[in-house]
């Protein structure tokens, strides 16, 4: 028996699988994909919100401005990118000057630090010389800031196994059942029984509250489209843009990307399938058509890819973390929404502090919080990048063009802990096949490197797990 089973590997799972590890305990998490961040938290807009959004006094305002102030020292501790760029709320009439005010009492309030109200527009030109001209003032949050989520996530995931939480994949949940001393989880991989249950299962978190609970949760699927620009489009802003909603209607934001590109969206479509994350043609048109609100001559035409992704949308928007009431031992972490990639630290902070009084858990003394990331042989000298390449030829041999990943950080990828499995566990932790041409390159290499390190066939290799097979027969069999 597990003394706590963590439902969900997406960044508010492996943030609590991380921040129990701290203790003595015997953890698992259990993840329906076959890898982590395969759900919300692989598509979202990788913005470190300042915390003036969230209503006053709410969960959500507090572990927004807790999370982002925990942020630069978890980045450096986990080595995963993150920098502190800021934002700026658009407003485009004066009548609409008074909401942009109310943003700002709610951030002071809220704990946001250092947020101006700029209507002096030469000072806003400064900042961004591709605001509209239509800019009557901004909202600046200094604090705010932008990160790759898929490393995040990741770095949370590899730090807490290797503190001794196991992680078990293609592992879903069916059932849920109350037993003598805790609960039994019947999956398609078995039965797992444990003391204490953390929902963490993002849009399917309702459906196991649901099993243990009289009081009913209902969290709906809201899908963000989004377009991905050219490292060429990257520097058209230098911070994130918002829409502030008014007469002209609510935007979409513009913002650069920890990698250098450009990141447009997300619209906010409510759906019912809680798998379904196509792209649209209305949602793009959508996401096209208010592009331009708030940021002249976005260069659309250098769009490289569109995704879309699903949130959390609780009915009552807001975070629901804490011990269910008549279920003792469950624990929900559900409803985690934007902002629940900034708050996701502190969201794993408070689920393990839940769990540490209820089980009075002794911190661990060989907990080890540092973990070194894969490393990108471009940050080094030419004299150092010579003499690895001399060590570990793999890393003079060229991969990904577009994003020049090498041989040597994608054996890093499959080989380090919870290394990855497929074309786009490789792509989260290298960046090998989002460049401009889409991996229509790369792919081949890559999937014949995972053949090769994985002892698998190339027909046995997926792009994302399940039957996302890739290769599926010859075209030229011998007879």
């Amino acid at each position: 028996m597990y003394d706590v089973i963590v439902i969900g590997a997406g960044v508010a799972g492996s943030s609590a699988a991380r921040e129990l590890s701290r203790y003595q305990v015997n953890a698992c998490v259990l993840e329906k994909e076959e890898d982590v961040c395969c759900g919300t938290s692989k598509a979202n807009s990788a913005i470190v919100h300042a915390g003036y959004d969230a209503a006053e006094g709410s969960l959500m305002a507090k572990l927004n401005v807790e999370g982002n102030e925990m942020m630069e020292d978890l980045a450096k501790e986990l080595d995963f990118p993150f920098k502190r760029t800021g934002s700026l709320v658009v407003c485009l009439s004066e009548e609409d000057l008074p909401g942009l005010k109310a943003l700002y009492d709610r951030g002071v309030k809220n704990g946001v630090k250092d947020m101006q109200v700029i209507v002096d527009k030469e000072e806003i030109r400064r900042m961004e010389p591709n605001l509209t001209d239509e800019v009557v003032g901004v909202l600046y949050a200094p604090t705010a800031g932008i990160v790759c989520p898929f490393n995040m996530n990741i770095a949370m995931a590899e730090n807490a196994n290797d503190n001794g939480v196991d992680f078990h994949f293609d592992t879903e949940v069916t059932e849920i059942r109350k037993i003598e001393g805790g609960w039994e989880l019947v999956t398609n991989k078995g039965t797992f029984t444990t003391r204490y249950v953390v929902n963490a299962a993002g849009v399917h978190a309702d459906k196991f509250h649901n099993m243990v609970s009289e009081k009913k949760i209902h969290i709906t699927p809201r899908r963000g489209d989004y377009c991905l620009l050219d490292k060429k489009a990257g520097s058209h802003v230098s911070r994130t843009i918002f829409a502030l909603p008014g007469k002209f209607g609510k935007g979409v934001l513009v913002t650069p990307t920890v990698h250098g590109n450009l990141l447009v969206g997300p619209t906010a479509i409510d759906i019912e399938d809680k798998e379904s994350t196509a792209t649209t043609r209305e949602g793009l048109d959508e996401l096209i058509g208010k592009a331009g609100m708030n940021v002249k001559n976005l260069p659309m035409r250098q769009v490289i890819t569109s995704f879309a992704g699903l949130r959390a949308h609780e009915d009552g928007h807001e975070f629901i973390i804490g011990e269910v009431e008549g279920a003792e031992g469950f624990i929900d972490c559900a409803g985690i929404e934007s902002p629940g990639l900034t708050s996701a630290p502190a969201i794993g902070k408070m689920v393990a502090q839940i769990c540490r009084d209820k089980m009075d858990l002794k911190p661990d003394p060989n907990f080890q919080g540092k973990r070194k990331g894969i490393l990108d042989p471009s940050t080094l000298s030419m004299e150092e990048r010579n003499a690895l390449i001399k060590e570990n030829p793999a890393y003079g041999n060229i991969i990904c063009r577009c994003e020049m990943v090498t041989e040597g950080e994608i054996l890093d990828a499959i080989h380090r802990p919870l290394g990855a499995r497929s074309l786009d566990g490789v792509k989260r932790r290298t960046r090998a096949g989002m460049g401009r041409c889409q991996a229509g390159f790369c792919s081949p290499r890559t999937m014949e490197i995972l053949a090769r390190e994985c002892k698998l066939s190339m027909f046995e290799i997926t792009k994302s797990g399940g039957s996302s097979k890739l290769v599926v027969g010859t075209n030229k069999d011998q007879i």
